[in-house]
């Protein structure tokens, strides 16, 4: 079945512009063109579409207006921004909005790679309403701490860059959200950036103010609706896991590249769980329920609840952010490598070995999980560096350990 994908702008030279681009992929796309945001509302009463296109800067009803609008009627549907670099102004009110940006001009083989990511995911999720909550999250929760650190930092009569990137780079929420916007191509980087604290230098106070003060993408995660569920916990797990993922890509003699993406995944790899526990708080209490008095793990337990894992939700929320493929990879399969087509070692190996080592050092049992996957391990040649890993995450924990807490 063709995938729907409609694209709106004022300007019909573009539009026409992008129906001669996209001709050739017409046995893939069903394409729709609308000249106002008026026009799109009306063809998506008629037929649903998989991904939305629009550009920011229209009359009457502008591409912020409009992508609120789809996301409260529409909620499976992929809202990308095809923008100007001289509307960010207009594009920043569209944070919270949209799933990804991209920037004008932009050549063929960038749009379509886009749209058939974001449009195409052969999706893991049990049920249509999983796959609609996961579309409309575009931003995660985060502690509260950070939060009111980072908001005070921010309205300061002189803010400092380099404290905002370091509260930044201590939220799992924060850091993803940096990370999507700023490898996205609207941003026009010339390299990937590996690392929250540089997106944040990056991206500077002109543009994380208004992200943070005015577009509301921040929100601090409420732990009364879930008492039972720790984020700092989670924060403080995916720091060690980001960090020894990299260690082993680099002891196992990855390249820069290898090293950044395993520690992406690493500090990426539970998401999945913190939509399902802001978003579903009454049927992730039941998820620790099950796990507390069956003795199973958390990640069987979800998958009783809601027929899913949180690698699932989360790697569905990370393809759709459009994040790079060997991120998305390991996140969906940090838990079951075998199940992967991955036959040798890369992120993924990288990041289920130190998710694995990590829960077995801490000790905490709400990250507490299946046996670490040794035919897989054996499959990849690698059983015999487990204790070499192992020897690394020591020196790694205890160092992380201290300057989480100070």
């Amino acid at each position: 079945m063709k995938k729907r994908v409609l694209f709106v702008d004022d300007e019909a030279s573009i539009l026409a512009g992008l129906r001669r681009m996209l001709r050739r992929y017409r046995d893939e796309w069903e394409t729709l063109f609308a000249e106002s945001g008026k026009e799109a509302l009306q063809l998506l009463e008629e037929q649903p579409v998989d991904v939305i296109v629009s550009d920011m800067q229209m009359p009457g009803m502008d591409g912020a207006q409009l992508l609120k609008e789809v996301e409260a009627r529409h909620l499976a549907t992929v809202r990308i921004v095809l923008s100007g670099h001289s509307e960010r102004e207009s594009l920043l009110r569209s944070v919270g909005l949209a799933h990804q940006f991209l920037s004008k001009p932009c050549d063929a083989d960038t749009l379509y790679s886009t749209i058939r990511r974001a449009g195409s995911l052969q999706t893991r999720l049990a049920s249509k309403e999983l796959e609609a909550l996961v579309s409309r999250v575009v931003s995660l929760p985060s502690l509260p701490n950070i939060y009111n650190e980072l908001v005070e930092e921010l309205r300061s009569a002189d803010p400092s860059i380099q404290r905002v990137a370091q509260l930044i780079s201590k939220d799992v929420g924060m850091s993803a959200k940096l990370l999507q916007l700023v490898n996205s191509s609207f941003f026009g980087l010339p390299r990937q950036v590996d690392s929250p604290a540089q997106a944040a230098t990056l991206l500077g106070l002109n543009n994380i103010g208004p992200i943070v003060l005015s577009a509301g993408i921040f929100t601090e995660f409420e732990t009364a609706r879930l008492p039972e569920f720790s984020l700092e916990e989670l924060t403080e797990h995916s720091l060690l896991t980001c960090n020894l993922a990299r260690k082993i890509a680099g002891l196992m003699g990855g390249s820069a590249s290898l090293l950044d993406f395993a520690m992406q995944a690493g500090l990426l790899h539970d998401v999945g769980m913190l939509v399902l526990a802001a978003n579903l708080p009454d049927q992730y209490r039941e998820v620790f329920s099950i796990a507390a008095s069956s003795g199973v793990s958390i990640v069987e337990a979800e998958r009783a609840v809601f027929g899913v894992t949180h690698a699932d939700v989360g790697a569905h929320l990370l393809e759709i952010w459009g994040l790079p493929s060997q991120i998305v990879e390991a996140v969906a399969f940090h838990h079951e490598p075998g199940h992967s087509c991955v036959e040798s070692f890369d992120v993924l190996m990288a990041v289920h070995a130190a998710n694995y080592i990590v829960n077995c050092i801490t000790d905490d049992s709400l990250w507490r999980v299946q046996e670490i996957d040794a035919e897989y391990l054996a499959r990849l040649g690698v059983t015999d560096q487990l204790e070499g890993w192992r020897t690394a995450a020591e020196s790694i924990c205890s160092c992380e350990k201290k300057a989480l807490r100070s």
